[in-house]
């Protein structure tokens, strides 16, 4: 996947997990419409949702950066499960602190990506190679 769609749907899918996670909206939405007995499963799917789309989101930001660096594709899959079992594990009891931090995550991960860019555009454009400086 290139260009921007793996990223605007990373960032759509974490922010409707979110939106759904940790407002009272889906209460209140399930309860008007009389579905409130399936709210007590509704974790079991908006964290991995959640969790997914923020892994989707880091892989966009990947290639909206000209994919520079190594492909993060496992490293992610890796980290989303690890983290999706570590909320699993502690029974949402920190969720709201483990998602915080995977946010503030995959921002340091854009802030890295962008930082790495400059930086090859840089070095290419001042052309201080080896090869530049013996010739």
């Amino acid at each position: 996947m290139t260009g921007k769609g793996p990223l605007r749907a990373g960032i759509v899918g974490t922010l409707v997990g979110v939106i759904c996670c940790f407002s009272p909206l889906l209460v209140v939405v399930f309860g008007v419409v009389g579905l409130s007995s399936w709210l007590g499963w509704i974790d079991y799917a908006l964290f991995p949702l959640m969790y997914v789309s923020m892994g989707i989101a880091a892989y966009g930001l990947y290639g909206h950066f000209g994919k520079v660096g190594a492909d993060p594709r496992a490293i992610v899959s890796v980290i989303v499960v690890t983290v999706l079992g570590l909320v699993f594990w502690l029974e949402f009891r920190f969720a709201i602190r483990i998602s915080i931090t995977a946010l503030i995550a995959i921002f340091g991960y854009a802030y890295f990506l962008r930082r790495r860019q400059k930086s090859e555009a840089t070095a290419k454009g001042s052309g201080t190679g080896l090869r530049d400086t013996y010739d």
